[in-house]
């Protein structure tokens, strides 16, 4: 292994693989991805439906908590991210959102030139390699395969036919002019198997002469000659090694760890930093600040139909006969991305956009699967897109292998819970509606709930994360900022964050695909370029 590069990647995710395929497209730029995690590769990954055998495990997953929540009445958060090449693309629910024009528009107006919706567009039509839909809003060569589902759910129709008994309008595109309606949520999936980041962009060019990547590579800390970044230090099994940066460290570590390495070696709070013995390179207090996710609630429900996921014998034997299916033509079953459907709507109608999102499962979700359920069941997520709440990534130790300390202050502002109440009596009135009614055998969480107070509890008796943690190295140009708007960690030279943690505020949707978009216009930033279609 060569000890200087151009370009060193921390983190092989979902920004990390795109900023390393495309940056190496330069046969003359020398490119280095460390990844702490293993190859993103093998069943587990690449069929879909395998998904459920990592959410929960210590497989390509850090597996992280959160500290005691007081708005889930003390409860431990869980946080699962990807841990191998793909990041948490190699273990999410594929779901290919951008989330809506005014998320972005936001973004500019807090000063971060470049970065409207207009301005965002062509990189995620650049990435995208969408099979179905051909226009101004979506791309069909890029390198992230989306398709549609290819499971034949029923489940699909009986929630669209819910949504139309409620009056909700139906959508086939969530991504085009109007975000807001109900339909079946389009996959990052490629003839039926995960596309991840990592095989989207890093996979197909492994035999790059100027491109390195390692796995099994945990950074310790950023390596600086004054407040310039010049290196990583990392171990990799026994061995502890530096290597060297000639132009920038990229840091894509994402919302829990980048900010965690950055304060390692030496950026954040001084003060903070003091407390661990970390010698302070800059000043910095607004590092691991503003985090923000989606809080996220869960209907479930047993039923009779056979088409749901399930651990009765029945749901077992259809599993093993759809594997003959997959087989031949990678269709069915195992092409679930579990979270099929879904729908973005509005708690109030004069709302300007969407401010929750529906998740339909074909399958009975308790506790992020941790808790089975030996029956057949479906569930149904609805979650708070612009959550109020803020929260903060810390230290637990100046150890890089103690995991930080993750904080998201889920429903800490009161309108959140508030806003989170109506998002539930909405879906419960489409779960209610005949279409899903008639096939629900047993309400599993929710059947004795009546009052206002009544769901305000079991809101924070159930409550968690829906896997979209952002903002903790935020974008701006204010004194809380971390990034300046191309991405520049403020202070110091030779470094950016490239990764969800910049997001100044969280967009209204699934965070993969913003991720991605993100590394796409990072390296036009890199190389001094724009895009303009």
């Amino acid at each position: 292994m060569d000890n200087e590069f151009d370009y060193l990647i921390i983190g092989g995710g979902s920004a990390g693989c795109a900023l390393a395929g495309r940056l190496s497209e330069d046969p003359d730029t020398r490119v280095c991805l460390l990844e702490a995690g293993g190859q993103g590769d093998g069943l587990l990954v690449n069929v879909p439906a395998g998904a459920v055998a990592m959410l929960a495990k210590p497989v390509n997953n850090w597996l992280m908590e959160t500290v005691p929540q007081k708005g889930l009445n003390g409860r431990l958060g869980f946080q699962p991210r990807g841990k191998c090449l793909g990041g948490s693309s190699a273990i999410n629910a594929m779901v290919y959102i951008r989330g809506h024009r005014e998320d972005y528009d936001h973004w500019a107006a807090l000063g971060n030139d470049g970065w409207s919706y207009e301005e965002v567009l062509p990189y995620f039509r650049r990435s995208e390699g969408n099979e179905r839909i051909d226009n101004e809003y979506h791309g069909t060569d890029g390198p992230l395969s989306v398709s549609d589902s290819r499971t034949g759910s029923p489940f699909h129709d009986y929630f669209l036919d819910a949504a139309r008994e409620c009056d909700i309008p139906i959508t086939d595109d969530f991504n085009g002019a109007e975000q807001e309606g109900a339909g079946v949520f389009q996959v990052t999936q490629k003839n039926g198997e995960r596309w991840s980041s990592a095989r989207a962009y890093l996979f197909p060019h492994l035999d790059r002469s100027n491109l390195t990547v390692e796995t099994g590579a945990q950074v310790q800390r950023i390596l600086f000659e004054g407040k310039r970044a010049v290196g990583v230090e990392f171990k990799q099994g026994k061995s502890l090694r530096t290597i060297r940066a000639s132009k920038e460290v990229l840091l894509s570590a994402g919302a829990f760890q980048s900010p965690q390495l950055l304060m390692l070696s030496g950026i954040g709070d001084a003060e903070e930093l003091k407390k661990h013995g970390i010698p302070v390179v800059h000043h910095l207090p607004g590092v691991g600040k503003n985090l923000q996710d989606h809080p996220d609630f869960i209907f479930g429900y047993t039923t009779n139909s056979p088409d749901t996921f399930g651990f009765s014998l029945g749901g077992i034997w259809r599993a093993l006969k759809a594997m003959r299916t997959y087989k031949k033509e990678r269709r069915g079953l195992w092409t679930s991305n579990f979270a099929e459907a879904g729908a973005f709507l509005k708690t109030q109608p004069d709302l300007s956009a969407p401010d929750i999102q529906l998740h339909m499962v074909t399958a009975l979700v308790d506790d992020h699967g941790r808790k089975l359920h030996f029956s057949q069941g479906y569930s149904c997520h609805v979650c708070l897109l612009r959550p109020r709440s803020r929260g903060s990534v810390q230290l637990a130790s100046a150890n890089p292998d103690d995991l930080p300390l993750i904080d998201p202050a889920f429903l800490e502002d009161p309108q959140d819970l508030e806003d989170m109440v109506a998002g539930y009596k909405i879906t419960q009135k489409i779960m209610e509606a005949p279409s899903l009614r008639k096939w629900i055998k047993k309400d599993m969480f929710t059947a004795d709930i009546r009052s206002d107070d009544d769901i305000r509890e079991i809101i924070r008796q159930r409550a968690d994360t829906v896997y979209h943690p952002v903002g903790s190295c935020k974008m701006g140009t204010d004194d809380a900022a971390v990034v300046d708007p191309q991405l520049r960690v403020r202070g110091v030279e030779g470094l950016r964050v490239i990764d969800a943690s910049i997001m100044p505020t969280l967009i209204g949707g699934n965070t993969n695909a913003p991720a991605i978009m993100i590394a796409e216009k990072a390296v036009d930033m890199i190389k001094g370029q724009s895009r303009v279609s």
